[in-house]
């Protein structure tokens, strides 16, 4: 009843400050029927812990509004809720990899207004929860904001993209359907009009990039939800391979939880080993992930994957 009370106490003072009534603690006392005390740490809790651009008029013997545009911030959240935010907060501070760093920042401190309505010891809790990423490709602000513009208003973009596999740079135009962060790097899922497909596009290597006036619409069987989690990773295609994975009793016990992909299987098996299997596009990514693991990995299939493995094994053999 009491935290009924002080949101009404706010209400009503946020309407007299708007409707140039010049509220000061002893008319909010009054009106309420509380202490001259109990008013003015409202006012102060206004001020200080809400934001409310209040300043006193000498004159007036009242408050006024340095900033008109100002709304009532009338969000009150659940422990639950808290946490989530706190968390968001954190992930677009930590993980942000440069991009937008100003608008972030904005974003970050309205966020910060909000959790410190809720927590006194705002800095103690940045101290028990960060987010670290490594091996990702920073995106510049320019880019970033291009590429993003282009998806929200569904205008194709010009590029001048590098290849690393081929260590050239081409000319393309591309309708950008949807940015992807990806491990810590973005990546821009578009419609290639040189390829003539889908194609996943890396924003660091977009040497140049600009947006064009011209408008598209996506394609009518492309589905985002369905290419994203079609298959394992990022490389995508209609082939598919089912990929049965093998691990350790060893291994088992720290990678039995993860998800690899969302229409995984998988089984312990009776000597404690854990299987895996989930389906693939192209191999080569998830050889990488096979040799990460080392020998507590087993391939059980396909065959063509077990021979990548094996020779990349015995190359990596002969450097040592």
């Amino acid at each position: 009843m009491g935290d009924k009370n002080v949101i009404e106490r706010f209400i009503w003072f946020d309407d007299r400050v708007r409707t140039k009534k010049y509220p000061n603690a002893t008319i909010l006392a009054e009106q309420f029927e509380v202490s001259t005390k109990t008013a003015q740490r409202d006012v102060e809790f206004m001020r200080e812990r809400l934001s409310f651009p209040l300043v006193y008029d000498r004159n007036k013997k009242g408050y006024f509004y340095t900033d008109n545009n100002f709304s009532l911030p009338m969000t009150y959240l659940s422990s639950e809720e808290l946490s989530s935010l706190l968390i968001a907060r954190k992930m677009l501070l930590d993980i942000s990899g440069g991009i937008a760093g100003g608008e972030i920042k904005g974003i970050a401190y309205k966020i910060t207004s909000i959790l410190r309505t809720h927590v006194l010891e705002i800095d103690a809790l940045d101290k028990a929860l960060s987010f670290r990423l490594i091996e990702y490709t920073p995106t510049s602000d320019k880019v970033f904001s291009i590429v993003l513009a282009g998806c929200l208003k569904m205008l194709s973009l010009d590029l001048l993209y590098y290849s690393p596999g081929h260590d050239k740079e081409t000319v393309r135009t591309v309708d950008p359907y949807y940015l992807l962060n990806y491990m810590g790097t973005w990546y821009l899922i578009a419609y290639c009009h040189k390829a003539k497909q889908i194609r996943n596009f890396v924003l660091s290597r977009m040497v140049e990039c600009k947006i064009t006036d011209n408008t598209f619409k996506v394609k009518k069987n492309f589905n985002i939800n369905e290419y994203r989690d079609s298959t394992f990773g990022l490389f995508k295609g209609k082939d598919l391979t089912q990929v049965v994975l093998k691990f350790s009793p060893e291994l088992s016990r720290r990678i039995k939880n993860q998800i690899w992909h969302t229409n995984q299987k998988s089984k312990v098996l009776k000597d404690g080993s854990f299987q895996l299997s989930f389906p693939v596009a192209h191999l080569s990514e998830i050889k990488r992930e096979v040799l990460k693991h080392g020998a507590d990995v087993e391939v059980i299939a396909p065959q063509v994957l077990r021979e990548l493995v094996k020779s990349e094994a015995l190359k990596i053999a002969k450097i040592y």
